[in-house]
């Protein structure tokens, strides 16, 4: 079972926040987490909160009274796409202005559980 958590338009450029998304890309959430806790980026702070986010939906999505913990949760899946620009002009000499593009991005995280749940196993055990 799988959970996605996504996040729109963060007001930082594609790339920057592609290097810390490839830092957690495959590992356990447990480990990522502790990644982004110790990472200097601007952009782990923002990813750090879609993964808590995504862990919460997981365990809303499966009804789930106790934590993800116990189900060996992991990211699955992590990219980042370009958003769209902001179009801004700054001033420049004589008089004239010069446009600039401020960069967005959209961010998606899936997590999945290594562990089946005990609903998947009975549900499997039924339909043979």
């Amino acid at each position: 079972m799988e959970a996605i958590a996504r996040l729109r338009n963060v007001p930082m450029s594609a790339r920057k926040m592609r290097l810390v998304v490839d830092l957690i890309r495959g590992k356990k959430v447990d480990e990522a987490l502790n990644i982004l806790k110790y990472n200097k980026k601007e952009a782990s702070v923002w990813i750090e909160k879609l993964l808590l986010s995504a862990i919460a939906n997981w365990e809303y999505k499966n009804d789930m009274t106790n934590s993800a913990d116990e189900y060996g949760l992991i990211v699955k899946t992590a990219f980042v796409d370009e958003g769209t620009y902001l179009k801004r002009f700054r001033p420049a000499p004589h008089g004239r202005a010069l446009p600039f593009r401020r960069k967005t991005n959209h961010t998606t995280i899936i997590v999945e559980n290594k562990i089946a749940l005990q609903a998947e196993v009975e549900e499997k055990e039924i339909n043979g």
